[in-house]
């Protein structure tokens, strides 16, 4: 089963909301303000017979002054039910994302799961909310954050969290990431092969992303007359923001033979604007996207790009938190890792 969440949904009446707003009480909040531990609050509520009467009533009277109410999770832990995961992505109008909730809501089914999806539209405090909201509401969180882990910790309420392409040292929490690093190496090796050593780079991302990084450590690997002055940064994850960040580059760098796009949207943008300078590709600039978008295998020419099994990244996910709930470690290192394969077509 799925739902979606929409603008013209709010959240519950406590939630955290760009208003300010007072976000719904957790567990946390309520073991704090009672003074004792979650396990005893856990007890209390669910009416178990091993706490102290005294002790009980305080914990119930915390609860009834902070509004509290007991998320679906920790009801699952004494009353068996449906499981229901939330999935937070960034942007559902790019089509990589659709393709990663594929794979989240095959494996759920196949677990007997239902999804719930909220669409945090590349928006911080939406990100927020939706944790605030899904904590309640869901069994385990999976998505895109870009909040740090001490942030997301205080707005989770406790369930288990799955970050997606956040890699497994990047996090204390589980995750599922992509291989960047192996990626890029793979295809810029490619470009340095067809003879391109000014190579540039459309970057989707503020400051020192893994595909930025592992872009610069390659260029240095290389041994190339590049560095992070011939990165720009596009406006958006779009193939107008691709349009724009080609139409910045080629002004500041006008002697470049190739391009790295940070997705295949940027790099389709890319190319267009090549077009439009009188630019053949590939035999005036290669273009070269990362995604595997089926989007690439339309356009003209068709895209070289680094594949990413989309859906292969909404399974794993799922598998991480099933390990969670079971109470087993969460898959590490390489068994958490997505990677890239070169796809080799027209374009570079």
């Amino acid at each position: 089963m799925l739902s979606v969440w929409t603008d013209n949904q709010r959240a519950e009446p406590g939630a955290e909301r760009p208003d300010g707003a007072r976000r719904r009480a957790t567990i946390h909040d309520v073991a704090r303000l009672a003074g004792v531990s979650r396990q005893t609050v856990s007890r209390a509520v669910n009416d178990k017979g091993e706490i102290d009467p005294a002790t009980k009533e305080r914990v119930l009277e915390a609860a009834r002054l902070l509004d509290y109410r007991p998320s679906r999770f920790a009801r699952g832990l004494v009353q068996k039910g449906a499981v229901t995961a939330g999935l937070v992505i960034p942007d559902l109008r790019n089509p990589f994302f659709p393709e990663v909730a594929a794979g989240v809501l095959e494996a759920a089914e196949q677990r007997g799961w239902q999804v719930v999806v909220w669409d945090s539209r590349i928006d911080e405090a939406r990100e927020r909310q939706a944790l605030d909201v899904l904590s309640h509401q869901a069994d385990a969180v999976v998505g895109y954050f870009k909040d740090p882990d001490d942030v997301l910790t205080r707005h989770l309420g406790g369930v288990p969290l799955v970050l997606l392409e956040r890699g497994p040292q990047q996090t204390q929490f589980a995750a599922v990431g992509i291989d960047a690093a192996t990626g890029v190496e793979q295809g810029l090796n490619h470009l340095v092969r067809a003879g391109h050593r000014r190579i540039g780079m459309l970057d989707g991302v503020h400051g020192p992303g893994p595909r930025r990084l592992a872009f610069l450590e390659q260029v240095r690997r290389l041994g190339l007359p590049v560095d992070e002055d011939w990165v720009v940064v596009c406006p958006e994850h779009s193939v107008a923001g691709g349009e724009d960040g080609m139409e910045q580059l080629l002004a500041a760098r006008p002697g470049i033979t190739a391009v790295f796009g940070f997705n295949d949207l940027i790099a389709v943008g890319a190319m267009r604007t090549a077009r439009r300078h009188g630019r053949s590709v590939p035999d005036d600039l290669a273009v070269l996207g990362f995604d595997g978008l089926s989007l690439g295998e339309l356009v003209d020419p068709a895209l070289t790009t680094l594949h990413i099994d989309k859906r292969q990244l909404g399974r794993l996910a799922v598998e991480q938190v099933a390990r969670l709930r079971a109470g087993e470690e969460p898959l590490r290192g390489a068994d958490a890792w997505v990677v890239p394969e070169l796809v080799v077509r027209s374009s570079a």
